[in-house]
């Protein structure tokens, strides 16, 4: 199985356990998807991420978070730039999902961060994923 898009896999992975109720789930391990995981933990959506070294890449192993009641975090996850078509936004252009209430992921030249503190920086970059 040859895979060209990690990002993309890892969210839809991380998709379809959220669809399940899954406790966790694993992922290919590459700096972008460690990114990606760092700024879903930071903004609350995932409650942790570890990364296990299988003699390869290693694998990314994502701890899943759900509400009090075991409601689902997260509604809907998109990845927006792809590599058949990259998107790219200044700060003031950065897209906001749901009025301040989802997250955009963004590859900076400062490393991936979400769009408030992309804005806060004053740095745009690559629009990797949109997380409600």
């Amino acid at each position: 199985m040859s895979l060209q898009d990690l990002t993309a896999d890892m969210l839809t992975r991380i998709r379809n356990a959220v669809r399940n109720q899954a406790t966790s789930v694993r992922c290919m391990n590459n700096k972008l998807n460690r990114g990606v995981a760092q700024v879903l933990v930071d903004e609350g959506y995932i409650e942790g991420f570890d990364v296990i070294d299988d003699g390869r890449q290693g694998v990314l192993n994502v701890r899943l978070k759900y509400g009090a009641r075991g409601e689902n975090l997260i509604h809907r996850i998109d990845r927006v730039s792809k590599p058949g078509c990259r998107v790219y936004r200044g700060n003031r252009d950065l897209p906001r999902p749901q009025q301040g209430l989802g997250v955009a992921i963004v590859s900076t030249s400062r490393g991936v961060m979400s769009d408030r503190r992309a804005r806060t920086e004053k740095v745009g970059g690559e629009v990797i994923a949109v997380v409600m």
